[in-house]
Order: structure tokens, then C-alpha cells, then sequence
């Protein structure tokens, strides 16, 4: 598994994650909605802490920087 969810995407899904908790938490969002943002938000957290998408390898898209030599 290659890298390739770079710094400033890590932070913004992790932050997008964060929210839909605190959201949750105050009852904000409810419902089917809820488990949708919920799993959403799991998936972000994941992905930001292991540092690769799936997604991204599909539509070729790479946000880390490259390594200079």
C-alpha cells in the first residue's frame, strides 16, 4: 500500500470526522442520516490514519508530496 492522502487531507478528514461526532453527540443528526455520516466519518478516520484511499487509486489522484532526490 502506497501512500497517498498527503498532510493537508489527513487533516481535513480528520476534522470532517471530528465533526460528524460532535454533531452525533449533541444529537444534532439522528437516524438513518446519522449511521450514514457516522460510517462516512469512520471511513475518513481510517483513511487519514493509514494514509491511503482506495478511491484515490482509481481515479489516479496522489495528495502526497513527492520525495526529492
Amino acid at each position: 500500500m502506497k501512500k497517498n492522502v498527503g498532510k493537508i487531507d489527513t487533516w481535513i478528514r480528520i476534522l470532517i470526522a471530528l465533526v460528524i461526532l460532535v454533531l452525533y453527540y449533541f444529537d444534532i443528526i439522528s437516524g438513518t442520516v446519522a449511521i450514514v455520516l457516522l460510517v462516512a466519518g469512520i471511513v475518513l478516520l481510517l483513511t487519514s490514519l493509514l494514509g491511503f484511499c482506495p478511491l484515490y487509486t482509481i481515479f489516479k489522484i496522489n495528495t502526497c508530496k513527492k520525495a526529492e532526490k
